[in-house]
Protein backbone atom coordinates (compact mmCIF):
# COMPACT_ATOMS: atom_id res chain seq x y z
CA UNK A 1 0.00 0.00 0.00
CA UNK A 2 1.39 3.41 -1.01
CA UNK A 3 0.89 6.19 1.53
CA UNK A 4 0.68 9.74 0.16
CA UNK A 5 0.85 12.85 2.38
CA UNK A 6 -1.18 15.65 0.81
CA UNK A 7 -1.03 19.31 1.80
CA UNK A 8 -4.78 19.94 1.80
CA UNK A 9 -4.46 23.71 2.30
CA UNK A 10 -1.95 24.51 -0.48
CA UNK A 11 -3.03 26.09 -3.77
CA UNK A 12 -5.54 28.62 -5.06
CA UNK A 13 -8.48 26.20 -4.87
CA UNK A 14 -7.69 24.48 -1.58
CA UNK A 15 -9.09 22.59 0.14
CA UNK A 16 -12.01 21.90 -2.23
CA UNK A 17 -10.04 20.93 -5.35
CA UNK A 18 -7.50 18.99 -3.30
CA UNK A 19 -10.09 16.87 -1.49
CA UNK A 20 -12.16 16.28 -4.63
CA UNK A 21 -9.04 15.07 -6.44
CA UNK A 22 -8.32 12.75 -3.52
CA UNK A 23 -11.89 11.43 -3.66
CA UNK A 24 -11.38 10.46 -7.30
CA UNK A 25 -7.97 8.90 -6.67
CA UNK A 26 -9.04 6.55 -3.86
CA UNK A 27 -11.85 5.27 -6.07
CA UNK A 28 -9.47 4.63 -8.96
CA UNK A 29 -6.45 3.22 -7.09
CA UNK A 30 -7.11 0.55 -4.44
CA UNK A 31 -3.45 0.40 -3.42
CA UNK A 32 -3.09 3.94 -2.05
CA UNK A 33 -3.74 5.57 1.31
CA UNK A 34 -4.06 9.34 1.59
CA UNK A 35 -3.16 11.49 4.57
CA UNK A 36 -4.79 14.91 4.24
CA UNK A 37 -2.98 17.47 6.37
CA UNK A 38 -5.03 20.58 7.05
CA UNK A 39 -8.10 22.09 8.67
CA UNK A 40 -10.33 19.16 9.59
CA UNK A 41 -13.46 21.34 9.77
CA UNK A 42 -12.99 22.40 6.14
CA UNK A 43 -11.86 19.00 4.84
CA UNK A 44 -14.44 16.67 6.39
CA UNK A 45 -17.57 17.99 4.60
CA UNK A 46 -15.82 17.55 1.25
CA UNK A 47 -14.93 13.88 1.72
CA UNK A 48 -17.03 11.30 -0.09
CA UNK A 49 -15.54 8.41 1.86
CA UNK A 50 -13.31 7.78 4.87
CA UNK A 51 -11.92 4.61 3.33
CA UNK A 52 -8.12 4.82 3.11
CA UNK A 53 -8.21 8.55 3.91
CA UNK A 54 -6.88 9.99 7.17
CA UNK A 55 -7.00 13.61 8.29
CA UNK A 56 -4.19 15.14 10.33
CA UNK A 57 -5.54 18.40 11.68
CA UNK A 58 -3.74 21.73 11.65
CA UNK A 59 -5.06 25.25 11.25
CA UNK A 60 -1.74 26.74 10.14
CA UNK A 61 -0.66 26.93 6.48
CA UNK A 62 2.11 28.36 4.34
CA UNK A 63 0.81 31.39 2.45
CA UNK A 64 1.66 32.06 -1.20
CA UNK A 65 3.63 35.19 -0.31
CA UNK A 66 5.59 33.68 2.61
CA UNK A 67 9.37 33.71 2.32
CA UNK A 68 10.12 30.03 1.64
CA UNK A 69 12.95 29.12 4.01
CA UNK A 70 11.62 31.29 6.81
CA UNK A 71 8.15 29.75 6.45
CA UNK A 72 9.49 26.21 6.68
CA UNK A 73 11.51 27.05 9.79
CA UNK A 74 8.81 29.10 11.54
CA UNK A 75 5.63 27.33 10.52
CA UNK A 76 6.40 23.82 11.69
CA UNK A 77 2.69 23.20 12.33
CA UNK A 78 1.67 24.24 8.82
CA UNK A 79 0.00 21.68 6.58
CA UNK A 80 2.93 21.60 4.15
CA UNK A 81 5.70 21.21 6.72
CA UNK A 82 3.76 18.65 8.76
CA UNK A 83 3.21 16.59 5.59
CA UNK A 84 6.94 16.81 4.83
CA UNK A 85 7.79 15.73 8.38
CA UNK A 86 5.54 12.68 7.95
CA UNK A 87 7.57 11.68 4.91
CA UNK A 88 10.83 12.19 6.78
CA UNK A 89 9.54 10.06 9.66
CA UNK A 90 8.51 7.28 7.24
CA UNK A 91 4.84 7.79 8.07
CA UNK A 92 4.23 8.56 4.39
CA UNK A 93 6.04 7.70 1.17
CA UNK A 94 5.56 10.87 -0.88
CA UNK A 95 4.69 14.54 -0.38
CA UNK A 96 2.20 16.33 -2.65
CA UNK A 97 1.32 20.02 -2.52
CA UNK A 98 -0.08 22.75 -4.78
CA UNK A 99 1.15 25.42 -2.38
CA UNK A 100 4.06 27.87 -2.31
CA UNK A 101 6.68 26.43 -4.68
CA UNK A 102 9.69 27.84 -2.89
CA UNK A 103 8.47 26.59 0.47
CA UNK A 104 7.82 23.12 -0.96
CA UNK A 105 11.35 23.00 -2.39
CA UNK A 106 12.70 24.14 0.98
CA UNK A 107 10.62 21.44 2.71
CA UNK A 108 12.15 18.85 0.42
CA UNK A 109 15.67 20.04 1.16
CA UNK A 110 15.47 21.03 4.83
CA UNK A 111 12.95 18.49 6.14
CA UNK A 112 13.19 15.41 3.89
CA UNK A 113 16.81 15.93 2.84
CA UNK A 114 18.99 15.34 -0.22
CA UNK A 115 20.11 11.99 -1.53
CA UNK A 116 23.74 11.53 -0.48
CA UNK A 117 25.94 12.50 -3.40
CA UNK A 118 23.42 14.82 -5.04
CA UNK A 119 24.68 18.39 -4.91
CA UNK A 120 21.37 20.09 -5.78
CA UNK A 121 17.97 18.52 -6.47
CA UNK A 122 16.13 19.78 -9.54
CA UNK A 123 12.45 20.50 -10.26
CA UNK A 124 11.23 18.44 -13.19
CA UNK A 125 7.90 19.05 -14.95
CA UNK A 126 6.69 16.90 -17.85
CA UNK A 127 5.40 18.71 -20.94
CA UNK A 128 3.33 17.38 -23.85
CA UNK A 129 4.94 17.55 -27.32
CA UNK A 130 3.74 17.44 -30.93
CA UNK A 131 5.69 14.25 -31.58
CA UNK A 132 3.46 11.15 -31.47
CA UNK A 133 6.51 8.89 -31.06
CA UNK A 134 7.86 11.00 -28.17
CA UNK A 135 4.75 12.61 -26.67
CA UNK A 136 6.36 13.73 -23.41
CA UNK A 137 9.26 16.05 -22.64
CA UNK A 138 11.12 16.25 -19.34
CA UNK A 139 12.41 19.74 -18.49
CA UNK A 140 15.13 19.70 -15.85
CA UNK A 141 15.67 22.05 -13.94
CA UNK A 142 12.56 24.27 -14.09
CA UNK A 143 13.15 26.57 -11.16
CA UNK A 144 14.76 24.97 -8.12
CA UNK A 145 18.24 26.42 -8.84
CA UNK A 146 18.58 29.81 -10.50
CA UNK A 147 22.39 29.63 -10.45
CA UNK A 148 24.01 26.36 -11.43
CA UNK A 149 27.42 24.81 -11.95
CA UNK A 150 28.23 22.30 -14.70
CA UNK A 151 28.16 19.41 -12.22
CA UNK A 152 24.58 20.37 -11.31
CA UNK A 153 23.41 20.05 -14.92
CA UNK A 154 25.34 16.79 -15.17
CA UNK A 155 23.47 15.41 -12.16
CA UNK A 156 20.14 16.77 -13.43
CA UNK A 157 20.59 14.67 -16.56
CA UNK A 158 21.32 11.52 -14.58
CA UNK A 159 18.36 12.04 -12.23
CA UNK A 160 15.94 12.73 -15.08
CA UNK A 161 17.30 9.75 -16.98
CA UNK A 162 16.27 7.41 -14.14
CA UNK A 163 12.78 8.91 -14.15
CA UNK A 164 12.38 8.66 -17.92
CA UNK A 165 13.40 5.01 -17.93
CA UNK A 166 11.60 3.77 -14.83
CA UNK A 167 8.42 5.88 -14.76
CA UNK A 168 7.85 6.88 -18.39
CA UNK A 169 9.16 3.62 -19.81
CA UNK A 170 11.57 5.20 -22.32
CA UNK A 171 14.24 2.59 -23.05
CA UNK A 172 16.98 4.98 -24.14
CA UNK A 173 16.06 8.57 -23.27
CA UNK A 174 17.60 11.22 -25.50
CA UNK A 175 19.23 13.91 -23.38
CA UNK A 176 19.65 17.38 -24.85
CA UNK A 177 21.34 20.47 -23.41
CA UNK A 178 19.36 23.67 -23.97
CA UNK A 179 21.56 26.20 -25.72
CA UNK A 180 21.42 29.10 -28.16
CA UNK A 181 22.58 26.88 -31.02
CA UNK A 182 23.12 23.23 -31.79
CA UNK A 183 26.85 23.48 -32.45
CA UNK A 184 29.11 22.12 -29.69
CA UNK A 185 31.00 25.42 -29.58
CA UNK A 186 27.91 27.52 -28.85
CA UNK A 187 26.83 28.89 -25.48
CA UNK A 188 28.22 30.49 -22.34
CA UNK A 189 30.74 29.10 -19.88
CA UNK A 190 28.08 27.03 -18.09
CA UNK A 191 26.75 25.29 -21.20
CA UNK A 192 30.18 24.70 -22.72
CA UNK A 193 31.50 23.03 -19.57
CA UNK A 194 28.23 21.11 -19.10
CA UNK A 195 28.41 19.90 -22.69
CA UNK A 196 31.73 18.19 -22.02
CA UNK A 197 30.45 16.48 -18.87
CA UNK A 198 27.29 15.24 -20.56
CA UNK A 199 29.17 14.10 -23.66
CA UNK A 200 31.50 11.97 -21.54
CA UNK A 201 28.78 10.49 -19.29
CA UNK A 202 28.29 6.80 -20.16
CA UNK A 203 25.08 6.47 -18.12
CA UNK A 204 23.05 8.67 -20.50
CA UNK A 205 22.40 9.01 -24.23
CA UNK A 206 23.48 12.59 -24.88
CA UNK A 207 22.45 13.99 -28.28
CA UNK A 208 24.09 17.40 -27.93
CA UNK A 209 22.73 20.93 -27.80
CA UNK A 210 19.07 21.65 -28.52
CA UNK A 211 17.30 24.95 -29.08
CA UNK A 212 14.22 25.94 -27.10
CA UNK A 213 12.18 26.42 -30.28
CA UNK A 214 12.48 22.69 -31.05
CA UNK A 215 11.47 21.33 -27.65
CA UNK A 216 7.78 20.78 -28.38
CA UNK A 217 8.68 18.97 -31.60
CA UNK A 218 10.09 16.17 -29.48
CA UNK A 219 13.73 16.70 -30.46
CA UNK A 220 14.74 15.09 -27.14
CA UNK A 221 13.16 13.27 -24.22
CA UNK A 222 15.06 15.20 -21.53
CA UNK A 223 16.02 18.86 -21.86
CA UNK A 224 18.65 19.92 -19.32
CA UNK A 225 19.25 23.50 -18.25
CA UNK A 226 19.73 25.75 -15.22
CA UNK A 227 16.67 26.61 -13.14
CA UNK A 228 16.49 30.25 -14.23
CA UNK A 229 16.42 29.38 -17.93
CA UNK A 230 14.14 26.39 -17.40
CA UNK A 231 11.58 28.38 -15.45
CA UNK A 232 11.55 31.11 -18.09
CA UNK A 233 11.00 28.50 -20.82
CA UNK A 234 8.24 26.80 -18.83
CA UNK A 235 6.34 30.02 -18.20
CA UNK A 236 6.79 31.14 -21.81
CA UNK A 237 5.33 27.86 -23.08
CA UNK A 238 2.40 28.01 -20.65
CA UNK A 239 1.65 31.64 -21.52
CA UNK A 240 1.96 31.10 -25.28
CA UNK A 241 -0.34 28.07 -25.19
CA UNK A 242 -3.09 29.85 -23.24
CA UNK A 243 -2.81 33.04 -25.28
CA UNK A 244 -2.89 31.17 -28.59
CA UNK A 245 -6.02 29.17 -27.76
CA UNK A 246 -7.71 32.29 -26.43
CA UNK A 247 -6.80 34.27 -29.56
CA UNK A 248 -8.11 31.54 -31.88
CA UNK A 249 -11.40 31.36 -29.97
CA UNK A 250 -11.81 35.15 -29.98
CA UNK A 251 -11.03 35.43 -33.68
CA UNK A 252 -13.49 32.74 -34.69
CA UNK A 253 -16.32 34.12 -32.57
CA UNK A 254 -15.85 37.72 -33.73
CA UNK A 255 -15.47 37.06 -37.47
CA UNK A 256 -19.15 37.15 -38.37
CA UNK A 257 -21.26 34.31 -39.71
CA UNK A 258 -18.41 32.66 -41.63
CA UNK A 259 -16.18 32.66 -38.60
CA UNK A 260 -18.86 31.13 -36.38
CA UNK A 261 -19.65 28.47 -38.97
CA UNK A 262 -15.95 27.71 -39.24
CA UNK A 263 -15.70 27.48 -35.47
CA UNK A 264 -18.56 24.98 -35.44
CA UNK A 265 -16.86 22.85 -38.09
CA UNK A 266 -13.50 22.71 -36.34
CA UNK A 267 -14.80 22.67 -32.75
CA UNK A 268 -14.07 18.97 -32.18
CA UNK A 269 -10.57 19.27 -33.63
CA UNK A 270 -9.77 22.28 -31.41
CA UNK A 271 -11.11 20.54 -28.31
CA UNK A 272 -9.00 17.49 -29.13
CA UNK A 273 -5.94 19.68 -29.58
CA UNK A 274 -6.54 21.47 -26.29
CA UNK A 275 -6.95 18.10 -24.59
CA UNK A 276 -3.63 16.94 -26.07
CA UNK A 277 -1.78 19.95 -24.64
CA UNK A 278 -3.53 20.02 -21.28
CA UNK A 279 -0.56 19.96 -18.90
CA UNK A 280 -2.80 19.14 -15.91
CA UNK A 281 -2.96 15.55 -17.18
CA UNK A 282 0.83 15.20 -16.94
CA UNK A 283 0.82 15.31 -13.14
CA UNK A 284 2.94 17.72 -11.16
CA UNK A 285 6.57 18.77 -11.27
CA UNK A 286 8.67 16.40 -9.20
CA UNK A 287 11.67 17.41 -7.11
CA UNK A 288 14.34 14.87 -8.02
CA UNK A 289 17.36 14.35 -5.81
CA UNK A 290 15.68 14.19 -2.40
CA UNK A 291 15.21 11.07 -0.27
CA UNK A 292 11.52 10.70 -1.08
CA UNK A 293 9.33 11.95 -3.95
CA UNK A 294 8.12 15.55 -3.58
CA UNK A 295 5.50 16.54 -6.16
CA UNK A 296 4.48 20.15 -6.87
CA UNK A 297 1.04 20.50 -8.42
CA UNK A 298 0.22 23.79 -10.16
CA UNK A 299 -1.05 26.48 -7.81
CA UNK A 300 -4.28 26.77 -9.81
CA UNK A 301 -4.83 22.99 -9.90
CA UNK A 302 -8.39 21.74 -10.12
CA UNK A 303 -9.58 18.33 -8.92
CA UNK A 304 -8.50 16.64 -12.16
CA UNK A 305 -4.96 17.99 -11.86
CA UNK A 306 -4.73 16.74 -8.27
CA UNK A 307 -6.00 13.32 -9.37
CA UNK A 308 -3.26 13.10 -12.01
CA UNK A 309 -0.62 14.27 -9.52
CA UNK A 310 -1.65 11.43 -7.21
CA UNK A 311 -1.55 9.02 -10.16
CA UNK A 312 1.98 10.25 -10.85
CA UNK A 313 2.98 9.79 -7.20
CA UNK A 314 1.75 6.20 -7.34
CA UNK A 315 3.75 5.50 -10.51
CA UNK A 316 6.91 6.97 -8.99
CA UNK A 317 6.56 4.82 -5.88
CA UNK A 318 5.73 1.72 -7.91
CA UNK A 319 8.86 2.20 -10.03
CA UNK A 320 11.05 2.69 -6.91
CA UNK A 321 12.93 5.35 -8.84
CA UNK A 322 14.27 7.11 -5.73
CA UNK A 323 15.85 3.84 -4.57
CA UNK A 324 17.58 3.53 -7.95
CA UNK A 325 18.93 7.07 -7.65
CA UNK A 326 20.23 6.44 -4.13
CA UNK A 327 21.99 3.26 -5.24
CA UNK A 328 23.58 5.01 -8.23
CA UNK A 329 24.96 7.97 -6.26
CA UNK A 330 26.17 5.66 -3.50
CA UNK A 331 28.31 3.87 -6.10
CA UNK A 332 29.57 6.97 -7.94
Amino acid sequence: MFRIAVDAMGGDNAPKAIVEGVNQAVKQFPDIEIVLVGDEAQITPLLETNERITIVHTSEKVESDDEPVSAVRRKKQSSMVMAAQMVKDNEADVLLSAGNTGALLASGLLVIGRIKGVDRPGLMPILPTMNEESPQLILMDAGANADCKPKNLHQFAILANFYAKSVLGITTPRVGLINNGTEASKGNELTKASYELLRDEAAIHFIGNVEAKELLRGVCDIAVTDGFTGNAILKSLEGTSKTLFSAIKHKLLTSGVKGKLGALLIKDALLSLREQYDDSKQGGAILLGVKAPVIKAHGSSNDEAIFHAIRQARLVLEAKVVNQMEEYFARN
